[in-house]
């Protein structure tokens, strides 16, 4: 029995059985986001598909304390990002730096104009210039900008007073505005 057009709503008790047809319905749905959500955080895809596939195992085994007073996709997206803010934390208390960062990747800058919209090109000129921030800067931006966090829920995240968050997502733009700049002119 196929179970693509059911509602998360009805999945839910179904997963909470163990019907892994259900399951596997619910990664179907949310993967691609999930993966995206960890991959702007640790900015690795090897580990931000390890993150993804931590974050739902973790789901998965703690089913029973979602409560639906939030939609179950934000409520999986909120344990990829402390996920990825664990993995972050853990790299940087490491002084790990990401291969990816440090390697030059040949076509990422080969994907012509023509294909792609001006907002689009616009929207990947922001994304490539906030990879360049200092890390605490990107992963503050992303998750204000990008994710929708407000103040309050950045400063649990990653651990920070509202004060130092504020600071940090302040100085983070402007720092983006001034490479923007030469880029955008």
């Amino acid at each position: 029995m196929s179970r693509v057009g059911e509602h998360t709503e009805t999945l839910i008790p179904l997963c909470l059985k163990g019907d892994q047809r259900a399951q596997m319905e619910i990664y179907n749905r949310y993967y691609k986001a999930m993966f995206n959500t960890a991959f702007r955080i640790v900015k690795d895809q090897a580990e931000a598909e390890d993150v993804m596939q931590e974050s739902f195992l973790n789901a998965f085994t703690k089913l029973d304390s979602y409560r639906g007073e939030v939609t179950f996709g934000a409520w999986l997206k909120k344990i990829v990002v402390n996920k990825s803010l664990v993995y972050y934390r853990n790299r940087k208390k490491k002084n790990e730096v990401s291969l990816d960062s440090t390697l030059y990747k040949v076509g990422d800058d080969d994907v012509p104009e023509a294909d792609h919209g001006e907002t689009e090109h616009l929207a990947q000129k922001v994304l490539k210039t906030m990879d360049s921030l200092k890390e605490n800067y990107r992963v503050s931006l992303t998750l204000h900008l990008i994710e929708g966090y407000d103040y309050e829920e950045i400063c649990g995240l990653m651990g920070i007073s509202y004060a130092n968050c504020r600071t940090t997502i302040s100085r983070a733009k402007e720092s983006l505005r001034k490479k923007l700049e030469p880029i955008l002119s």
